[in-house]
């Protein structure tokens, strides 16, 4: 990874890598999702049916996926789906109690920010700097599409991105604690944190 050409930052990501993009999802946040998506080959087979390319930035080697950044607008999200995805993914059943779940830590679109919907890097890449890459090109996304800031939520047990985070211009502005929530999504509480779009 550290020879020939540097990865490059592409809207989107190609069709024929949508399989890697669920699984560095699913890498990513599995500890999160991972108890109510799981286990990890149905929760990225749900994750292959629903991430939405127009609402991705992708770093591209050699038309090799290494990282994603995703984002939420109120046109859609890269994790959109819903109903008919999860039902076909789980069943009647465990659709019903997977949605109640999950609703309780969907995050709504605000006017005028740009909602990040995460964002993971390879193993194999990290270090090469594509996560702060992939972040200020989400920051230029929400300004092209005239968004005036960015939202992220990160959770207490990622310091590392955290501090990319504060590198980045992103500030502090509210925490959410989880209270009996976090023994199911792996997490105590969120710091949501925002930054000017570029």
């Amino acid at each position: 990874m550290t020879e020939g050409p540097v990865p490059q930052i592409h809207p989107g990501f190609p069709e024929d890598q949508r399989a890697v993009a669920a699984a560095l999802y699913w890498q990513a946040f599995e500890t999160k999702l991972g108890p109510v998506l799981g286990p990890a080959p149905r929760g990225q087979a749900f994750l292959v049916d629903i991430l939405d390319p127009r609402f991705a930035i992708s770093a591209l080697h050699d038309g090799r996926l290494l990282g994603i950044a995703g984002f939420k607008t109120a046109d859609g999200a890269l994790t959109g789906g819903g109903w008919p995805e999860i039902a076909r993914h789980y069943g009647t059943f465990g659709a019903a109690w997977r949605a109640a779940l999950l609703s309780l830590i969907e995050r709504d679109v605000e006017a005028g920010i740009l909602l990040m919907d995460g964002i993971c890097v390879a193993p194999a890449a990290r270090g090469l700097g594509l996560g702060t890459q992939l972040l200020r090109a989400v920051r230029s996304e929400a300004g092209r599409r005239g968004l005036g800031r960015v939202r992220l939520d990160v959770i207490d047990g990622n310091p590392r991105a955290r501090a990319l985070y504060l590198r980045e211009g992103f500030v502090p502005v509210g925490t959410r604690r989880m209270g009996p929530l976090g023994a199911i999504f792996g997490f105590r509480h969120a710091e949501r944190m925002e930054a000017p779009a570029t």
